[in-house]
């Protein structure tokens, strides 16, 4: 490529191409068509600041790479002619690449100075959104495949293993197990085949982390798989991707035909003798298929349905030999460890919990999106110095952290730090990365009700505990979120009851569940209980909903005063529930009130008020 050339990068990763890429991307084509520039336009992933998508770089020649957030179909073409002019439209600027020998832009903060990224430290996120994801040039012209060249070069499996062990680096998966100690128990199996699963079935509502990294840098998780696989001695690989994430599976694909012909995977990998065959495996996005026992009989054919433990997969896991299943971000850690020695990894982090984190960082928060913090990092750092606080002026209320097996963390326990230890003494887990904020306007019973939901519908059904259990937690919930015209006496016992049976149900299903998705199911409720139990309270015992959410539990009253009888609310109730003259003050028939909010949105006069 020329230096002379223009190159206009544009993250068109799925959160991107939502945001409206697309379009975006169309224009620029017509642009540099009619003003017949001579310019390159790569397409990157996302880069993490999901809330400035469409995100649109540029890179004069000569200059630093000036990136620019909101970028939509509407003003993309007044960003780019202001920059042909050496000019910086202020209002869109996020941030420049610093880089050698390059014209600096006056008044635009570097990268890591952007208040969204200097508190991250991005090791596993280092290439996303901003090298070409289908380009093995741009890859390794990054260091990729380093790591790869020197572990088959310098290190037998053993001292992989020994490496990985060394550097402390626990599964991001969510259980937290040591990912060294895992591949010595595989290493040590003596077998005719072993097989190294990386697990991309990413279920957790909220959750985006894998999704990103396939899609943005697949080439860092394909040499972690190579590497991974040569330290326990497996010769097949697979990657289990659920079907939903076409452009990550395409992306990924791409690569793995990139680095067959480089020789990075295959026969006599970089002539060290030994061979890797890695195979995608596209799964149906079954939330269970997330455990390591139910993502091998997916890939085996069968049902996605736990098996009791022991054997471990380490032991005795696809087809019947010794597995090690670790999850994209696990992996992605791995060229990092071996490249630059595990005691660089095991420097960053607290005492129990080594490295960095990546986090979907979602819900009532000015800034969403991809956060890759050092472990010891404050969840408060993380949602008001990175996420920029509450959106909307509100108040915090809650954080919830793990997915529908986490819990949710309080405002006084806003301090703690990200670490695998941590967290549980709050009732909460690392999980795989899904960060939810929640203000003032969220219900806890509703979020519990939610997740419970969730995890009902997605239990496989093995199990008695789990399948019986959560349905019954379930029709707890829903009873105490009732109406108040309930008639039936015993239907109110059963509310009374329901703190005491939701706690010994979820002490029954922890106790007896066959898998790990079962046994932390209760825990989105034991946590909301934990800390929001004067909510429960007030839906139990005054029947109302104090943030106004659960339908059953508010009512609309019109104010007298204010009604002017225009009988717009009675035409638009879909109920027939509003009576009255027009230009008479008009009411609402609460027993026939379905509580849709119709009347209150359209009332011009503010007449129509919400009471919980």
């Amino acid at each position: 490529m020329s230096n002379n050339k223009i190159k206009i990068f544009i993250g068109t990763g799925t959160c991107g191409l939502g945001a409206g890429a697309g379009k975006t991307l169309e224009v620029i084509k017509n642009y540099i068509k009619e003003k017949k520039l001579q310019a390159e336009i790569v397409n990157v992933g996302c880069i993490g600041l999901c809330y400035e998508e469409p995100i649109v770089d540029v890179q004069l020649p000569g200059y630093n790479r000036v990136a620019f957030g909101r970028a939509d179909k509407d003003n993309i073409e007044k960003i780019l002619d202001k920059i042909l002019k050496k000019e910086i439209l202020t209002e869109n600027v996020l941030y420049q690449f610093p880089g050698e020998n390059l014209e600096k832009w006056d008044n635009v903060p570097l990268f890591n100075e952007h208040e969204f990224l200097k508190k991250q430290t991005r090791w596993v996120l280092a290439n996303c959104g901003i090298i070409d994801p289908v380009n093995i040039e741009e890859y390794i012209a990054n260091s990729g495949y380093k790591a790869l060249e020197k572990t088959l070069k310098k290190h037998t499996s053993a001292e992989v293993c020994d490496i990985v062990e060394k550097s402390q680096i626990r599964g991001r998966g969510g259980g937290g197990f040591p990912a060294g100690k895992k591949w010595q128990f595989a290493h040590a199996q003596i077998a005719d085949k072993k097989y190294f699963i990386c697990n991309a079935d990413e279920g957790d509502p909220g959750a985006f982390m894998d999704r990103a990294v396939i899609e943005g840098d697949p080439h860092r998780l394909i040499e972690g798989l190579v590497i991974s696989s040569y330290a326990i001695g497996a010769n097949d690989a697979y990657v289990y991707i659920r079907a939903e994430y076409p452009l990550a599976i395409r992306n990924l694909e791409i690569a793995l035909k990139q680095a067959e012909e480089r020789n990075l995977i295959g026969k006599n990998i970089l002539k060290s003798g030994y061979d890797l065959n890695i195979i995608i495996k596209k799964g149906a996005g079954a939330f269970v298929c997330g455990e390591e026992t139910a993502l091998i009989h997916s890939i085996e054919g069968k049902r996605g349905m736990p098996r009791p433990r022991p054997p471990y997969p380490a032991i005795k896991g696809l087809f019947g030999y010794p597995t090690i299943i670790n999850n994209v971000e696990t992996i992605a850690n791995i060229p990092k460890i071996l490249l630059d020695g595990a005691e660089e990894f095991a420097k960053l982090g607290t005492e129990n919990s080594k490295g960095t984190k990546v986090f979907a960082l979602s819900g009532k928060v000015k800034h969403t999106g991809l956060v890759e913090v050092a472990m010891g990092t404050t969840l408060k750092e993380i949602v008001f110095d990175i996420g920029g606080g509450i959106a909307n002026h509100k108040r915090y209320k809650a954080v919830q952290i793990g997915g529908p097996s986490g819990g949710c963390v309080p405002e006084q326990h806003l301090g703690i730090q990200i670490d695998y230890e941590s967290l549980k003494t709050v009732g909460a887990i690392m999980g795989s990365g899904g960060l939810v904020v929640m203000d003032e306007d969220n219900c806890m019973v509703d979020v519990a009700k939610f997740f419970m939901d969730f995890i009902q519908k997605e239990s496989c059904g093995k199990c008695i505990p789990c399948r019986e259990g959560t349905k019954q937690m379930l029709e707890i919930l829903n009873r105490i979120t009732k109406g108040k015209n309930q008639k039936n006496q015993l239907e109110s016992l059963e509310r009374f009851k329901g703190i005491v049976k939701l706690e010994q149900l979820a002490s029954v299903i922890q106790e007896t569940s066959l898998c790990g998705l079962g046994q932390t199911a209760p825990n989105p409720v034991l946590s909301t209980l934990r800390w929001f139990k004067d909510e429960y309270e007030k839906h139990i015992y005054e029947k109302r909903c104090p943030a106004g959410v659960c339908n059953d539990l508010i009512s609309y009253t019109v104010d007298q005063e204010l009604c002017k009888g225009c009988t717009l609310c009675k035409k638009k109730c879909p109920a027939g529930a509003i009576l009255g003259e027009v230009k008479q003050a008009h009411y609402i028939i609460e027993d026939k009130c379905t509580k849709c909010g119709i009347c209150a949105q359209t009332c011009k006069f503010s007449a129509i008020k919400k009471q919980s």
